[in-house]
């Protein structure tokens, strides 16, 4: 599926124009573009600050904030490569602390499209390699890197000797890249291993972990596992250093634990950088990932046209196992009250998946489009509910979906199903992240 980026600045799109002419207009894996497009640039990607790497099927976004909060914490200046963005391209790219600005976005952009001619390079190995380049020209401490898609031939893979790699909680999303297997995934998530890097994971069912094991072995890294290494058992880390208390995460979710305890282990398995333990607990406290089960403000734009009495909250929630954890939490944030799911979800997503297990959590959903992509047709999303037992109703937007639900009882209200429609949401309510 292409990538989309839009922005208000006149040269920033002009250089995303450029991009979407140039580049494929698919997603496509492997390492030879990006080697011989940062060859062109000058491998700047040999150039940067200690790197903490982290791949997964959901949850390494949240590990990245946690790293980054924690880092950050200790003094320390952070870039950070995100994807995808929500609201503006420029979210991907963080430089030592702060967003990249338009001016040199634009200018980034248009010296790696200057010299890619030819090579066919993705819209994502592009981005990478104007986010390496930035990095390693602007100071800092510490890079924290999220995988984009898989691992052993994600585009930034071609980093050769991370401080550390994390691997996050693994589910099955993008089967038409890594397959429908989960030991196959769990080996390319893997894949980001490097010899004599130390690689931290959660705990996995036995096969899933034998295969993460042989995958981490075989590239000469060491497992670092959760349950053998390293542990957290109600908020309390332990590991052969001693024990950390940590705090309930400010991210919303208990799943946000197990990424909190990962970042924890990363930070702690890794000498490249000193972050102590209080940096560790307050970066738990003051992590911030938007579109994760963030609650909207009351009185927004969008947001105003529901009782506030009860709250907006917005996820991605966009492959089964990500509406698991969803499922579980959503129950204790509408305090077990009548809640209702405005959901929209992209083609490719299994939405029979996420609605089976969303559907235990909510009494009622309006589907709505993802604007600008392809999706589930919102009358498909809703005949799905109602087979399960819950109302349904269509609406043709968000904006109209909550006007749907304002006229009739107060309810709890959870958005999800598409980090575009989170993006698209958050815009809506003058949220956008900084």
């Amino acid at each position: 599926m292409p990538d989309f980026a839009v922005s208000t600045d006149p040269a920033v799109q002009a250089q995303l124009d450029r991009l979407v002419t140039l580049s494929p207009g698919a997603d496509i894996l492997g390492l030879d573009r990006i080697t011989r497009l940062l060859a062109r640039l000058g491998d700047p990607h040999l150039r940067l600050p200690p790197v903490f790497h982290v791949a997964g099927t959901n949850g390494k976004g949240s590990t990245c904030a946690y790293l980054r909060a924690a880092l950050e914490a200790a003094g320390q200046r952070v870039h950070v490569y995100a994807s995808p963005h929500l609201v503006r391209f420029n979210e991907r790219i963080r430089l030592a602390g702060t967003l990249i600005d338009d001016a040199a976005l634009a200018a980034l952009l248009g010296e790696v499209l200057d010299v890619a001619e030819g090579i066919g390079a993705s819209f994502f190995e592009i981005t990478t390699a104007a986010a390496f380049l930035a990095f390693a020209r602007t100071p800092a401490d510490a890079c924290v890197i999220e995988v984009g898609l898989g691992g052993r031939l994600d585009a930034t893979n071609v980093l050769p000797a991370p401080a550390i790699c994390g691997i996050a909680a693994l589910g099955i999303d993008h089967e038409a890249f890594l397959g429908s297997s989960l030991i196959g995934i769990a080996g390319e998530k893997a894949g980001i291993a490097k010899p004599g890097v130390p690689v931290v994971t959660l705990a996995y069912p036995d096969d899933i972990a034998a295969r993460v094991a042989d995958t981490v072995a075989a590239a000469g890294g060491s497992i670092v596992a959760r349950g053998v290494t390293w542990d957290a058992i109600n908020g309390q880390y332990r590991d052969a250093r001693g024990s950390v208390a940590l705090p309930d995460p400010a991210l919303a979710g208990l799943h946000q634990r197990d990424n909190l305890a990962l970042a924890t282990a990363m930070l702690r398995h890794q000498s490249a950088v000193a972050v102590p333990d209080d940096s560790i607990v307050a970066g738990a406290r003051a992590a911030r990932w938007p579109a994760r089960m963030q609650r909207l403000r009351s009185g927004g734009p969008l947001t105003g046209r529901v009782d506030p009495r009860h709250g907006v909250w917005l996820d991605g929630a966009h492959n089964e196992s990500a509406a698991i954890e969803v499922a579980r939490v959503w129950p204790r944030i509408s305090r077990g009250e009548r809640s209702a799911l405005v959901l929209g979800m992209l083609a490719n997503k299994d939405a029979g998946a996420v609605l089976r297990h969303l559907a235990e959590a909510v009494d009622h959903v309006v589907a709505v489009p993802v604007p600008g992509h392809a999706h589930h047709a919102p009358a498909d999303l809703a005949k799905m509910a109602r087979g399960l037992g819950l109302t349904a109703d269509v609406a043709t937007d968000p904006a109209a979906a909550l006007d749907l639900l304002a006229r009739s009882e107060p309810e709890a209200v959870l958005i999800a199903g598409s980090l575009y429609l989170a993006g698209t949401i958050l815009s809506a309510n003058d949220e956008v992240p900084v």
